[in-house]
Formats: C-alpha cells, structure tokens, sequence
C-alpha cells in the first residue's frame, strides 16, 4: 500500500518508465520497499522451514490486510464484493491447507526441473505484459500484476534453494546460478508490480499477483519440489476445492474499481509524512 502511494505520487505516468527511477525519491515508497524486503527476510527464513506451497500459501493473505490499509491511505472502493472476496481467499485458504496438509519435498530439485520452471515462466510473464501495455485501468493493473506474480513465484522457489547456500560464503553465492536467478526475477516481479500499482487500482494489483503467486508457488513445489498433497480422495478433492475457492476470491478482487482521488506530488505537499493525504 505504501508503494502504491509512492508510485501515485511520481509525476511520470505509468506508460514512462522514468516513474522507476522517480519513485526512488518518494520517502514513502522507500518505507514500504524497506517493509517489503524485511518481509522478504522473513519469507526466506519461512521458506528454509518449511514446504512452499505452505508458505506461499500464507503469503496471500497480505492481500487481505492491503484492502482496509488502502480505503485509509489510497482512497481505494472496498464493498460488498470486495468483502466477500476478502472471505473468500481466507476460507479457501484455510481450507487447502487443512485438508491438503502440503509436506514432503527434496532440497536438491534437478536441473530438468528448474530449466522447465524457468522457460514457462519467462514465456507467460512476456506474453501478460506484453498484452497490458496494451490495456488500461483495472485489466492492466490484472495482467501487469499476474506476471508480477508469477516472477514472485519463481522467486521463491530460487530463495528456497539460496538460503541453504548462505552459508558457504561470499565468493560461493557470486558463482551459484540461484544467486543470479533471484537477482533476476526480483527485479522483474519489482518492475510489473509498479507498473500495475502505478495504474491506481490497488485491489486488481494485488490481487491478479497474489492469485499466480499462489497458484504458480503450488505447481512449483509440486513440480520442482516434489511437495506432495495429502493422500485420500475426500481430502485430496477437499484441498483443490479450498484453493479453487481462493483464487475466486482474488479474482474477484480484481474487478475492484480504482480510487476516486488519485495522488500527485505537488510542492506543497508534505510527501514524508504517509499519514497525511491531500
């Protein structure tokens, strides 16, 4: 949310990419990039515990808690369809991962895998933006996001394997491809999900990237991984049903129409202070 009202304050429009270099001297946008990577930290020390689906399972439910922060600060539309999608993602949540208990896994995935991983995520992250800088309003915000998403996803998958490494040294994490890779689709999912928070549309950002997130974190870890489901019809049908669940309530989020006072930075203005709005 604080990025978002970073990039809503970079003169440049969403179609100049000189709002990148703008938003770097958006004291706002600064904090929220220093929250951002400490939750990084915090997912990379999550992810050395525990299986991915689960931790990027959890993960989404940042988006839930970005909606009330956005009606206070962004002047974001929260209603009735947005609280029901809001429901939605945490019940269905809840529900794969209580049925499906993900566990198991490798933490030396082969090169076959990752290679795959690696192709159909440069493929469908080209193709969603490519196509959004084609759209506008809520779909660009959507399709920027999604790929957004996707490179998280990937991302998560590299760190997972980077922190079993952090322990060999400096020299060590400058020659392994993991390094380089997370370098990498870091800073792809940085560029799409400012360029889908620049549209305004809070609720289609985040949530068209938290919906491949997730979805693509469960087929890398199943993929790359070998994390399994839980074994047994009832539960293993139970499990799909709860993700299929939360990802309709993201969509749902996605149809959410943009603030009615989109924010620009004016000299007067007090830009340090996120607290208070024009």
């Amino acid at each position: 949310m604080l990025q978002q009202r970073g990039t809503l304050q970079a003169p440049a429009t969403g179609e100049d990419a000189r709002f990148l270099v703008q938003i770097l001297r958006e004291p706002v946008w600064l904090f929220g990039g220093l929250l951002q990577v400490a939750g990084w930290i915090l997912q990379a020390a999550a992810l050395d515990r525990g299986p991915l689906v689960v931790v990027q399972s959890l993960t989404t439910f940042s988006l839930v808690i970005a909606l009330p922060l956005g009606v206070r600060f962004t002047d974001q539309h929260v209603g009735r369809r947005e609280i029901l999608g809001a429901i939605a993602v945490i019940a269905g949540i809840i529900l794969f991962l209580a049925a499906g208990t993900p566990s198991g896994g490798t933490s030396n995935p082969s090169a076959a895998a990752w290679w795959s991983a690696g192709l159909v995520s440069v493929v469908i992250v080209a193709g969603m933006a490519t196509l959004g800088r084609t759209r506008q309003g809520a779909t660009r915000a959507a399709l920027f996001g999604a790929a957004a998403g996707v490179g998280f996803a990937l991302q998560a998958a590299v760190t997972k394997v980077f922190v079993g490494e952090l322990g060999n040294g400096v020299a060590s994490l400058l020659t392994t491809w993991s390094t380089w890779v997370l370098i990498l689709a870091a800073l792809a999912g940085f560029v799409l999900q400012q360029s889908a928070l620049k549209t305004g549309v809070l609720a289609s950002a985040m949530a068209a990237s938290n919906a491949s997130t997730l979805l693509f974190s469960v087929l890398f870890g199943i993929a790359i991984f070998d994390e399994t489901l839980t074994q047994g019809n009832t539960r293993l049908v139970s499990a799909w049903i709860g993700l299929a669940i939360a990802v309709t309530g993201v969509l749902t989020l996605a149809k959410s129409v943009p603030g009615t006072t989109p924010i620009r930075t004016t000299p007067s203005r007090d830009v340090s202070n996120p607290g208070t709005l024009a």
